[in-house]
C-alpha cells in the first residue's frame, strides 16, 4: 500500500458513503493475497517525522475510512492481511476468510504502533485485551483457524467459495432496511466508547428516528401484507 494507493483507497470508500445506490460494501483483494501493508520503500521517501499522519486526530474518515462510511462492510479475506493490511481487515463489520487467510500486527517490528489506531482500539474490543496485547507484543502472524477461535473471523471458507460467500453475507444485509443498519452500525461502534446512559440516549434519538422513517412504515406495512419489504433508506 503506497501512500497514493491509500489516497485513492480512503477516496473511494468516501464516494461509496454518498452514493445511495450502494448498500454493502465488499472489501477484498486479490485471489491468495489481501494487503501485506505499507510499501516500505515508499515509505522511505517521506521524513520519519512525517511518516503516516494522515490527518489530525479527529479526521476519522482518513484513519478509520471504513468505520466512517456507515454502511455494512464484508471483508473478504484470502492470503495475507499484514500492518496496514490487518487494520483494514479489522475496520470491516463482518469479516470471512479462506484457510490461507493471515493476520499479523507487526508494527513492533518496524518501531511503531498500529498505524491507523484499530489495533491499538478495535483490536481489544473484538478479540479481549490479552490477546490483543499478545499480537501487538509479539507481531506474532495468526492463521485463519485462530482467528475463528478467536471470533475475528465470521467463517472460514474455500478460496472457491470465498465470493460466492461474500455476496450471499450482502444479500443477507440487503434484506434489512438501510435507514435502521446506518443508525446500528453508528451505536454499536459509538457505544464502544460511551457509558450505559450516553449509549441509552443515542438509542432512543435513532429508535425514535426509525419510527418516523418510511423504512418502518415499509416494513410493517410489507409484514400485514405478507410480501418482501421495498425500503429505501428514508
Amino acid at each position: 500500500m503506497t501512500y497514493a494507493m491509500l489516497g485513492e483507497f480512503i477516496e473511494t470508500v468516501a464516494s461509496v458513503a454518498i452514493d445511495d445506490r450502494i448498500r454493502v460494501l465488499i472489501l477484498t483483494g486479490v485471489p491468495g493475497a489481501f494487503c501485506a501493508g505499507t510499501d516500505l520503500a515508499d515509505l522511505a521517501t517521506i521524513p520519519g517525522g512525517e511518516r503516516g499522519v494522515r490527518g489530525r486526530a479527529e479526521d476519522d474518515e482518513r484513519w478509520w475510512p471504513l468505520i466512517a462510511c456507515g454502511k455494512p462492510v464484508i471483508g473478504a479475506i484470502d492470503g495475507p492481511a499484514v500492518g496496514m493490511g490487518a487494520e483494514l481487515s479489522s475496520q470491516c463489520d463482518l469479516r470471512i476468510g479462506t484457510p490461507q487467510a493471515r493476520f499479523a500486527w507487526n508494527f513492533v517490528h518496524r518501531g511503531l504502533v498500529p498505524d491507523t489506531g484499530a489495533g491499538s482500539w478495535l483490536l481489544p474490543r473484538l478479540i479481549g485485551p490479552q490477546q490483543a496485547l499478545r499480537l501487538l507484543y509479539t507481531g506474532a502472524f495468526v492463521s485463519a483457524e485462530e482467528a475463528l477461535e478467536l471470533g475475528y473471523l465470521l467463517e472460514v471458507v474455500a478460496p472457491e467459495r470465498l465470493h460466492e460467500r461474500a455476496m450471499e453475507l450482502a444479500q443477507a444485509v440487503l434484506a434489512g432496511s438501510p435507514f435502521s443498519q446506518q443508525r446500528l452500525k453508528r451505536l454499536v461502534y459509538e457505544g464502544l466508547e460511551r457509558d450505559v446512559r450516553q449509549h441509552m440516549e443515542a438509542h432512543v434519538e435513532a429508535l425514535k428516528a426509525c419510527f418516523r422513517s418510511d423504512d418502518h412504515r415499509e416494513g410493517v406495512t410489507a409484514f400485514l401484507e405478507r410480501r418482501p419489504p421495498n425500503f429505501t433508506g428514508s
